[in-house]
């Protein structure tokens, strides 16, 4: 059992004296905000260097790919040699740029091997105290602790505004993803796709788990869409120190409207 199972969620409800389904909101917007917030700012001083990367590495790739054909010409090389030479080199020199720039691709993924097992692990917990599997004295008053139309934290809710809330967030965040970018990449696209229909099968999943549960994945999502909005701000990112690329915008929350209006009014 993790440490998050057995402490984090009563000492926040026993620090803050609030109601449980108010401390299951506040422990989402802790984690979100001081823990994911700045490794998503991170992220994206990452990916703008990276972008920023692109014009040199083409630059230098068509240098070196003239270099290795003169020398390969010299040495009597094939074309299937010129081309093992030309891409080994090119890994380097990328290698070295990478390195140079302290901007290694692995570390864009860093926000999702810390981000995905923390909501695991809360839901977990959140799983356990509303079976009773922890702690049946949380359990008693998570069938008390919710609010308005969910006011038994330990059962789903039949209603499912809860999960189909989720569900409409979680499409607005991949919907925003995709409006940034007016012209998708193969992998872009795929990428959008996927996201659509996830956010799809979470809705019955959503459906079926305690409310707790479901109050906690829609509190997390709201305020990973409060902060993807916040980095698309011109003055956060220059107050996190990401890099100006090509494809910022100084207007970036009337981008996306107008792409969206662009895309569903003018087709």
């Amino acid at each position: 059992m993790c440490l998050t199972e057995r402490t984090a969620e009563p000492a926040l409800q026993a620090a803050t004296g609030l109601p449980w389904w108010g401390s299951i909101v506040c422990a989402s917007v802790a984690l979100r905000t001081a823990l994911t917030l700045p490794l998503a700012a991170h992220q994206g001083v990452v990916v703008a260097k990276l972008e920023n990367l692109r014009p040199e590495i083409e630059n230098l790739a068509k240098h070196l790919r003239y270099e290795v054909a003169v020398f390969g010409k010299q040495q009597g090389w094939s074309e299937k040699v010129s081309r093992f030479h030309f891409k080994k080199n090119l890994r380097r020199i990328i290698s070295e740029l990478y390195v140079r720039d302290n901007c290694h691709p692995f570390k864009v993924s860093l926000l999702m091997w810390v981000q995905i097992p923390v909501w695991f692990c809360v839901s977990i917990a959140l799983r356990n105290y509303s079976v009773g599997a922890v702690d049946s004295e949380v359990q008693e008053q998570f069938c008390s602790g919710g609010i308005l139309w969910f006011t038994d934290l330990t059962v789903p809710d039949s209603t499912w505004i809860l999960p189909v809330a989720l569900g409409l967030l979680n499409l607005l965040i991949v919907e925003i993803f995709s409006f940034r970018n007016h012209e998708l990449s193969r992998f872009q696209k795929l990428a959008t796709i996927l996201g659509r229909g996830m956010c799809v099968v979470m809705i019955p999943i959503a459906a079926t788990v305690p409310s707790s549960m479901a109050l906690y994945w829609l509190s997390s999502s709201f305020m990973g869409l409060l902060h993807n909005l916040l980095l698309l701000s011109p003055t956060f990112r220059q107050l996190c120190h990401i890099p100006k690329t090509k494809s910022c915008s100084d207007t970036p929350y009337r981008d996306i409207v107008s792409a969206f209006y662009a895309r569903r009014f003018l087709k």
